[in-house]
């Protein structure tokens, strides 16, 4: 069995990236695919944990865009990361991983709410740990949330999974012309203004020289290969 090269890493999923082909919603054949994938490192020894966003049912900044308070959209965009939540966890129990969905917003008939050492507790017992309700905060975003837990629980390295091979320096879905790095430093991410995660996650992931690895999370395999420490995507580090 190939041995990986990382042993406990953060995955993190936008809730965009489990539409597949609907509109809106979650796709039960993304999230098999997903959970199966999840399976595989997980079957390496991997330890994983994973941050979820809610945008596939609602995003608090669209909706603080059309006159709605920020913090109370932030408040239901942390609500849909949690549904997200607990369906990637039926997906994974169905492929046999026995996981746990932990909350930084409080609802015990659903989930663990948040407690660090007991998420590393589940980790070093095999679980996968999803953390859904962001940071529990408003005005704070997913990707600021896996950045934070990812320092906490001392995590190797964030995987994130988008919808394109890596990070580019124009929009590939307009710019055919784009062109994709294979290395960043957090500072040129910083002063390019890349929008592949916010700058407090970036700053929190320099601060901790926390390497980022943005790949395409729709092209099978392309988890197993990042753990397993193929050239796959964009790194950001240093």
């Amino acid at each position: 069995m190939p041995s990986p090269y990382y042993k406990r890493i953060l995955l993190k999923l936008s809730g965009e990236a489990l539409v597949g082909a609907q509109e809106y919603g979650i796709s039960p054949s993304v999230m098999q695919k997903v959970a199966q994938e999840v399976k595989e490192i997980k079957d390496l020894g991997v330890e994983v944990a994973i941050v979820i966003g809610g945008g596939n049912i609602y995003r608090g900044v669209a909706a603080s865009a059309q006159g709605m308070d920020r913090a109370t959209a932030d408040y239901m965009g942390m609500l849909a990361t949690v549904i997200n939540g607990l369906a990637l966890q039926d997906a994974l129990e169905k492929t046999g991983v026995f996981t746990r969905v932990m909350s930084a917003i409080e609802m015990p008939q659903v989930a663990e709410p948040y407690i660090r050492r007991r998420a590393v507790r589940h980790l070093e017992k095999g679980r996968v740990v999803i953390f859904a309700g962001g940071t529990g905060n408003p005005f704070f975003t997913t990707d600021t949330a896996a950045a934070l837990r990812a320092v906490e629980i001392k995590a190797q390295v964030i995987l994130k999974g988008t919808k394109v091979e890596g990070v580019y320096d124009a929009d590939p879905v307009v710019h055919k012309e784009a062109k994709m790095f294979k290395e960043l430093s957090y500072i040129e991410v910083l002063k390019r203004g890349l929008k592949i995660m916010d700058a407090t996650a970036i700053s929190l992931c320099m601060d901790n020289k926390l390497p980022v690895i943005v790949f395409n999370l729709t092209q099978k395999g392309n988890i197993k290969g990042v753990i397993l420490g193929k050239k796959i995507g964009t790194i950001i580090r240093g």
